[in-house]
């Protein structure tokens, strides 16, 4: 049995009429109301927005860069070479002659701190970036071709790790003599276990995932698979360890030099400045102030700037 429904003419025009405004055309500055613009970011555009937003890290990178232009321009403002001396002006007080005074054999201490600045962050950048190659390789190789390959790597970093950096760091001194190469050698040699370990874990985790699998499948060879992807995809962690190395070098050049086994003598590092000054600690204390000082802001600003980028390249965080 067919059942129709019946409507009345008034249904009918009230149907249709309601038809039409259903299809009426909008007025144009009703078509983008609710459009939202958004930015279109690439990943490291993304990074640096969020990077320049904590107002720490843009005072560490603000710091860090007043630095790099003293140890470029400090020498040429100053007036005075890092060995040049006066024996008439020996352990003066700070003036405007000498901006921060002279030391005992009446060499500019000014003059040597933004000449120990020079070494000091060739030091640290140059053994951070070696630690960051020779760590990243190794690691990668590790973790991604596994099995006893990787048993055997990380048994002979574990040995390397187990060892004190210092006794490498002596034993190369004494071969090679003091000087900023020797040093570069010791602190390199076992200080990028850190970051083969790091690097490791993370090709372990990443060569499991949907995006490492599907490039195998498609033929992309071994090298493409662990550099393009495995790799770039721990480039964020990789970033942070590698800021936070940065220091560490610098640090421990200094404290080789204040213990008497750095950089020698006429060349200036902040731990040598600082160990020179110790023998006057008691009558002229101001001489130890200036690279303890240099040290310190150059290790805060160091360290904001690694906080920062922890935050920044955290996807967790965004």
């Amino acid at each position: 049995m067919d059942y129709k429904v019946l409507a009345s003419p008034e249904e009918l025009k009230e149907l249709e009429s309601l038809s039409q405004d259903a299809f009426k055309k909008i007025p144009e500055d009703e078509k983008n109301s609710e459009y939202i613009a958004a930015e279109s970011l690439t990943y490291f555009a993304d990074v640096w927005r969020r990077l320049t937003k904590n107002k720490l890290t843009v005072f560490g990178m603000i710091i860090l860069l007043i630095v790099i232009i003293f140890a470029i321009l400090g020498p040429i403002i100053s007036g005075y070479t890092y060995d040049g001396q006066d024996l008439m002006m020996r352990n003066a007080l700070p003036s405007l002659q000498h901006f921060f005074g002279t030391d005992k054999f009446g060499r500019d201490i000014f003059t040597r701190v933004c000449y120990g600045a020079r070494i000091s962050l060739t030091i640290g950048f140059s053994a951070a970036l070696i630690n960051l190659v020779i760590g990243t390789v190794y690691g990668g190789i590790s973790g991604y071709v596994g099995g006893r390959v990787d048993l055997i790597m990380m048994r002979l970093v574990d040995i390397l790790y187990a060892i004190p950096s210092t006794m490498y760091v002596i034993l190369i001194m004494v071969v090679l003599g003091a000087n900023m190469y020797s040093v570069l050698v010791g602190i390199c040699i076992s200080s990028w276990v850190g970051m083969a370990r790091l690097v490791r874990n993370q090709v372990l985790t990443l060569k499991q995932q949907e995006f490492a699998m599907a490039a195998k499948v498609l033929g992309a060879s071994h090298r493409r698979i662990l550099f393009k992807h495995l790799i770039i995809n721990s480039m964020g962690p990789i970033i942070v360890n590698f800021t936070f190395m940065v220091p560490s070098a610098i640090f421990t050049e200094a404290y080789l030099s204040f213990i008497g086994v750095g950089i020698s003598a006429p060349m200036a590092s902040w731990g040598t400045l600082a160990q020179d000054a110790r023998p006057l600690l008691d009558s002229y204390p101001i001489q130890m102030v200036w690279p303890v000082v240099a040290i310190c802001i150059t290790m805060f600003a160091l360290n904001f700037v690694g906080d920062g980028l922890t935050e920044a390249l955290d996807p967790k965080k965004k």
